[in-house]
């Protein structure tokens, strides 16, 4: 009661509205933008999923593709072993060089969040 009468007194109650209110409105705001950007990155995850899914689908029909036709000339066992010995090398070549690979993605990564949150 008397904590009411002081700040009616010195007019602050209505200040004590208005801020709590604002900070209110400010947590509500920031609620929408952490959906906006949740909603944008799940979208994007979305779409590189199908494109990904399509490019690997595309690989396998082509590798099979290949190696019919290489087998042609050189026995279908011989085709698909020729397809699968390049799978195999840039398998290896691509595990020799993931430390490079890792410290590229990561910098890049790093520069497109740094570049996002200016």
């Amino acid at each position: 009661m008397i904590k009411d009468s002081v700040l009616k007194f010195l007019k602050l109650d209505n200040l004590i509205q208005n801020l709590t209110g604002f900070v209110e409105t400010k947590v509500e705001l920031m609620k929408l933008e952490i959906k906006e950007d949740l909603a944008k990155g799940l979208s994007r995850v979305a779409v590189f999923i199908v494109v990904a899914f399509t490019f690997v689908l595309f690989i396998v029909f082509f590798s099979v593709a290949l190696a019919f036709k290489l087998g042609e000339s050189m026995g279908t066992f011989g085709g698909f072993a020729v397809v699968a010995a390049f799978y195999l090398l840039l398998a290896i070549v691509t595990f020799l060089s993931r430390e490079t690979i890792f410290n590229k993605l990561e910098k890049e990564l790093g520069e497109i969040m740094t570049k996002k949150k200016k």
